[in-house]
């Protein structure tokens, strides 16, 4: 037999489809395509040709290089979108870095500013404790000196009143020696 001839079996197997898919198709043919053996079908070259053609079958070689082709532009389409991506994520990146680094500088400043304001607080609140003491003594030392003065004031008194008494008799008794020294008719005199 002629190497351009095959069966339908080994047709199948070379496609990789099932022998009734390939017995449909024979049936398809025009019979002058078809050569019988001993009950054994033979198919041309012409008839793989319009078989494979009527399966949509492409030949292997024809679809790797083809599919290499492809794949090589689709992978430097794919290569330019993934750079284009990888340089807008990378600028996005730097960004947001950027934005940390601005926002980390003001939080430190925050944080300076807090702890002075915590510093300051706490000194107030001392000045005010030391204000509150202070007041709270002079308070004390204000109602000691006003017994005090009080004590000083009770004890000064019956003794300022009796001097009081004895300035007012004796102011009386010059008072009335002089208003008895003046007569009228001493006037003449």
């Amino acid at each position: 037999m002629s190497e351009n001839l095959k069966t339908i079996r080994e047709l199948a197997e070379e496609l990789g489809v099932s022998k009734k898919k390939i017995h449909y198709q024979v049936s398809k043919l025009d019979t002058d395509l078809i050569q019988r053996l001993d009950g054994t079908i033979y198919l041309d070259k012409s008839a793989i040709s319009k078989i494979k053609a009527s399966i949509g079958y492409t030949s292997p070689v024809e679809l790797d290089t083809s599919g290499i082709q492809n794949r090589h532009e689709l992978d430097s389409l794919l290569d330019t979108e993934k750079n284009k991506l990888i340089d807008e994520k990378s600028e996005q990146i730097s960004y947001l870095k950027e934005q940390l680094n601005k926002k980390d500088d003001q939080l430190s400043i925050k944080d300076e500013q807090i702890k002075n304001l915590v510093e300051i607080q706490n000194q107030t609140q001392n000045l005010l404790d030391q204000q509150q003491r202070l007041a709270l003594q002079d308070k004390k030392l204000l109602e000691e000196y006003k017994s005090e003065i009080k004590d000083l004031k009770d004890l000064a008194m019956p003794s300022h009143e009796v001097d009081k008494n004895a300035v007012s008799q004796s102011e009386l008794e010059t008072a009335e020696a002089q208003i008895k020294q003046k007569k009228w008719w001493r006037f003449g005199k």
